[in-house]
């Protein structure tokens, strides 16, 4: 099992680099690997309309998206987004 990231983050920009740490290091450990996954796979590649969303949805407590991204609880509708369909995707196959 992976403890944090597989990718560099050199050639990120300052931003990017941030988020990535803060995908990696959220408060309960099944997080780390859902959002940590998610950024090592696409942080390169997200637009800045997309990191703006994973700000915001870093600003939601882990155990709240930990029940959107498994289904357990519906995922509100400002959150609710093509972006967040990844991440749930993503988790699937990944299977945390």
């Amino acid at each position: 099992m992976s403890t944090g990231t597989n990718l560099s983050s050199e050639g990120l920009d300052a931003r990017r680099r941030r988020l990535l740490f803060r995908c990696w290091h959220r408060g309960i450990r099944e997080m780390d690997l859902v959002l940590g996954s998610f950024a090592d796979a696409h942080i390169a590649s997200l637009s800045k309309i997309e990191l703006d969303e994973i700000e915001r949805l870093l600003e939601v407590p882990d155990q709240q998206i930990f029940a959107w991204v498994n289904g357990m609880e519906p995922v509100p509708s400002e959150y609710d987004t093509p972006l967040f369909l990844r991440l749930r995707n993503s988790n699937a196959k990944g299977a945390v």
